[in-house]
Parts: structure tokens; sequence; C-alpha cells
């Protein structure tokens, strides 16, 4: 289905699999496969554009910009018609994106935003809103523990949030911390004792809930920014004894099947979902680029929140 992409940029010409196409040639680069989300998110790419009869040459940047640059830059010089990639990190983008400008290539980003001196140097944006999702974590809480706001001047009680956030750099982990902080700012019987990255990762988490639970005795809240992550912690709960959801409320982001399982079991008190299935919408706007034509800048996909209240019987088989 997916082409595998030759990352050095040394001969101009094309391979074979690109000259027997006759369809529009997209040039993925995918930052990993750290994830369920991830997997699925790569594999409905791949999916839309084997639908479409568009050829996708696929490849994984194994979590380091570098790789990505390299393949952006073999994409460059087979002269793909589209470019799209999930960017590892925010910045350090301009040079090889104003190469595919002056090459003609168009480029698409998704999932995750990038920050170029020349918004020119890219065609679009589409993903997921990551600080309407960190919103949805704070505004969970403050309905949550409405009863121990009441009683904060009384009390003087906070309630003590961690935070494991994702990628160092990365939008979505920038995005979504500042989007809670947004709701929560306001509320300074909200407090947050502790905040590191676990790149997104189940076994980073499971180690910084084990720091953490070592560290703090009372923890309230752990908000962590993707589901990986927060089974990793769930983990390291369970293993001294402590009560995910009970003894302390959990909120994740993404909406993998294993959260909503663990959301019916009351492990997870609220789910955030982080749409993954995104390929439709990105083949469709690679397929207008590639035909000449104008696309928005910014388009986020829809989303849900699923909260212990739910009825969740109603909730599909998430697919990741």
């Amino acid at each position: 289905m997916a082409a595998s992409c030759l990352v050095g940029c040394g001969a101009q010409k094309k391979p074979a699999q690109f000259e027997e196409h006759d369809g529009i040639i997209v040039g993925f680069s995918q930052i990993g496969a750290e994830s369920a989300w991830r997997t699925c998110n790569t594999r409905s790419i791949q999916e839309a554009a084997a639908e479409r009869g568009v050829q996708l040459v696929y490849d994984n940047a194994e979590q380091k910009q570098e790789n990505q640059i390299k393949a952006l830059r073999s994409f460059i010089a087979y002269q793909v018609d589209v470019i799209v990639f999930v960017p590892i990190v925010t910045d350090g983008w301009d040079n090889v994106l104003q190469e595919a400008k002056d090459a003609g290539i168009p480029v698409l980003v998704t999932d995750r935003k990038i920050r170029v001196e020349d918004p020119s140097l890219y065609s679009g944006f589409i993903g997921t809103d990551s600080i309407t999702e960190g919103r949805n974590g704070g505004l969970f809480l403050l309905n949550k523990f409405k009863a121990e706001r009441d009683r904060f001047e009384e009390t003087g009680e906070h309630i003590n949030i961690v935070e494991m956030f994702g990628t160092e750099g990365s939008s979505v982990a920038i995005g979504r911390a500042e989007g809670f902080r947004q709701i929560l700012d306001d509320h300074p019987e909200f407090r947050i004792i502790y905040s590191k990255s676990g790149d997104f990762l189940r076994s980073r988490g499971y180690e910084l809930a084990v720091e953490f639970l070592e560290q703090y005795e009372d923890i309230d809240v752990i908000f962590s920014h993707n589901d990986g992550m927060t089974l990793g912690a769930i983990e390291a709960m369970e293993e001294r004894g402590i009560r995910p959801g009970i003894d302390i409320v959990i909120v994740t982001i993404d909406a993998q099947q294993a959260a909503i399982d663990a959301l019916r079991e009351g492990k997870v008190n609220c789910v955030i979902e982080c749409n993954p299935k995104t390929g439709p919408e990105i083949i469709e706007l690679a397929e207008k680029l590639a035909a000449g034509e104008s696309i928005p800048k910014l388009q986020y996909v829809h989303e849900e929140v699923f909260y212990e209240t739910d009825d969740l019987s109603l909730v599909a088989p998430r697919g990741y």
C-alpha cells in the first residue's frame, strides 16, 4: 500500500515505482509508531490514499527531526506532487520548506503545528485542536471538584495536580498545557505540583508515576497528555495499592480503546478524544493541492469528550 522512502538525496532519478504511476504521488513523513494512536493515524492515511488511487511514499522518522528533514529532501528530489508531514517539533523547518517551495511542491502539515517566519512555506494545517483538548481537561476538573472548590476559602486545601506532557517542543504538548492552564490559572484552589515530559510513551508514563508517587503523598489529579502515558501510570499506581480513578482522578487525552475500557472500569474519569482518523480529509486536501487549488490555512477535525457519567455502552469500538 505504501512504498518505502529512500532518504538519500544524491541521485535525482526517480525510482521505477514513481515512473509507473499515473496518479498523484504524495510523500508522507510520519514521526514514528510510538502508540496505537499513531499507528491508527498512519493506517488511516495509507488506506485513504489507496482508496483514492494516490501513491503514498511513506517514511517513519523514528522520533528524530533530522530523519524527517532527510525524508522531506528526498521527496523534493523525487519531485512528488505534494508533501504531507507530521512535525515532531514546532521549530526548525524553515530551510527545508523553502526548498520545497522553490521546487514548486506544496506542503500540508498535519497533527502537529509548526512555527516558521514565512507562513507561505506551507499550504495549510489539518489536525486536532490541542488547546481545546487542554481546556476540556480543565473544564472537567472545575465540575469534578466543585465541592472542594466551594470549601477552599474555608479550608485552604489545594487540589494538587501532576501533569505528564508529551514530547518537548511539540505543538500538541505546548497547546494542551496552554489550554489546561487557561482554565485553571484563574482558580487558585488548583495547584500543579509536578509537570514532566513522558514523550507520549507508556514506559515513560510508568517511570514518571513511580517518581511522583514517591515524591508526593497528596495527589488529587493526574492530567496526562496521552493514553499511553496514562496506562503506564495506572500500572504504577496499582502496584502500590492506589486505586486509579478513585484515590486519584485521572484525565487523559487520545481516546484509545484501552482508555475507554479504563473509563468503563472506573480507572479513568475523563477521556478527551484526539481523532487519529484524518486520512480521508488529508488525501482530499492533497488532491486539491496537486490540482493547484487553494485550501484553508487552518482546519480542525471533529473530536468528542467522554465522561465517567456517560452511557459508555453507546461508544462504538475505537479501532485503535
